[in-house]
């Protein structure tokens, strides 16, 4: 591939994007914030090349990925001191897979837009499972024709790819997946209870049900892993209590209310408590330690 990438951010998700762009045949410079973590070997094994820092990483590149945590996260490797804004070259693209909100991914395209780049916002969905495989949802805010340019990047890392208009309207999209997927955890938990308060095996709920309308991710990906009692984060409780902070603040501008989501943010929030608050790190299957 000619395009020569930037990926930054080599977490649970962003250490597997980048291995799915080098099998691509991209060219792909990376950095991580933190040097030790894992995802920075799992990349370097699959051919990126792991640059100090961001202006190491973004100097060359036509698209730069940006895949951290929190708004402030985001901000700070985009618009901080020593960011991309400062090394990228005029008129790279900058790429946010990132969950950070509409009015954080506008504001961001606007500083970026005033310093001659451009800009897409792509939440992604399907976990650290769909950024293994090459299989996640990406939905994509900005104009079409970035969109077409990034195409084939998007096209590595996501099976489902959408672009959904202008700046923002990725992550709209996002938080509505989040509300979804928030939700239905409440629910698997109380079909495993219900289950188990009626005697049956977990299993053959699992098993029948995912086959028919009341089918989900959640149910057949996350389902099992409840039932083998492996709590180990694909998505941590840590990140889906960010998100629905997210949706929330979104829903109060707008002076509306959503008690499904609240609900969801309640129990995650039991379990986050847990351990000494050491179960805000568990993944969200752990959900099912609020109904012990």
């Amino acid at each position: 591939m000619s395009q020569k990438i930037a990926f930054l951010g080599l977490g649970v998700m962003g250490a597997p994007m980048t291995t799915n762009l080098v099998r691509r045949g991209f060219a792909v410079n990376a950095w991580n914030r933190t040097p030790e973590a894992p995802g920075i070997t799992i990349a370097g094994a699959a051919g990126a090349n792991i640059r100090s820092n961001i202006a190491a990483a973004v100097r060359d590149a036509e698209i730069v990925f940006t895949c951290v945590g929190d708004v402030p996260d985001v901000e700070a490797v985009i618009l901080g001191p020593g960011g991309v804004v400062e090394s990228a070259a005029v008129g790279t693209l900058v790429v946010d897979m990132s969950t950070i909100g509409s009015q954080a991914a506008r504001m961001i395209g606007k500083k970026l837009e005033e310093n001659n780049l451009r800009f897409l916002d792509a939440p992604v969905s399907g976990g650290d499972i769909g950024a293994k495989n090459g299989t996640l949802t990406i939905m994509v805010g900005g104009k079409e024709a970035d969109f077409q340019t990034c195409l084939p990047c998007f096209q590595a890392m996501g099976k489902t790819i959408r672009w959904c208009g202008e700046i923002g309207n990725g992550q709209a999209v996002k938080l509505c997946n989040q509300v979804l997927g928030a939700v239905h955890m409440v629910a698997l938990c109380e079909a495993l209870k219900m289950a188990k308060i009626q005697g049956l095996d977990p299993n053959l709920v699992i098993e029948v049900c995912k086959t028919g309308a009341a089918g989900s991710w959640a149910l057949e990906n996350l389902g099992p892993k409840i039932l083998a009692q492996d709590l180990q984060p694909a998505f941590m409780i840590e990140h889906i209590l960010k998100d629905l902070r997210l949706v929330k603040e979104t829903a109060q501008t707008a002076g509306e209310i959503l008690p499904g989501t609240d609900l969801a943010e309640t129990l995650f929030k039991v379990v986050a408590e847990l351990d000494e608050g050491k179960g805000i790190k568990q993944g969200t299957q752990a959900m099912i330690r609020a109904y012990d």
